[in-house]
């Protein structure tokens, strides 16, 4: 059994006959969307999805980090009021 990472499911027969009603019932969480019981896909609004993408965008700057701290030994000092 697919663990489900959503607070609610519904079968793909009950999304196709109405996705709007399945979203407005779901409000702001995302829905799995099940078929033969397991998740075919997951609908999630726009606002999750930017969220999604912002925290991601925020890893890979947190990992950057990480990676230039860790090479410091080789940076360059410079002043700021000579450029």
């Amino acid at each position: 059994m697919d663990t489900i990472y959503a607070d609610y499911s519904v079968s793909m027969s009950e999304f196709k006959k109405n996705p709007a009603q399945v979203l407005r019932t779901a409000g702001e969480k995302p829905v799995a969307v099940l078929n033969h019981n397991r998740p075919a896909f997951y609908m999630i609004t726009p606002k999750l999805f930017e969220a999604l993408v912002e925290e991601l965008s925020d890893r890979d700057l947190a990992e950057l980090a990480r990676q230039r701290l860790a090479n410091k030994d080789g940076a360059v000092e410079v002043d700021i009021d000579s450029l």
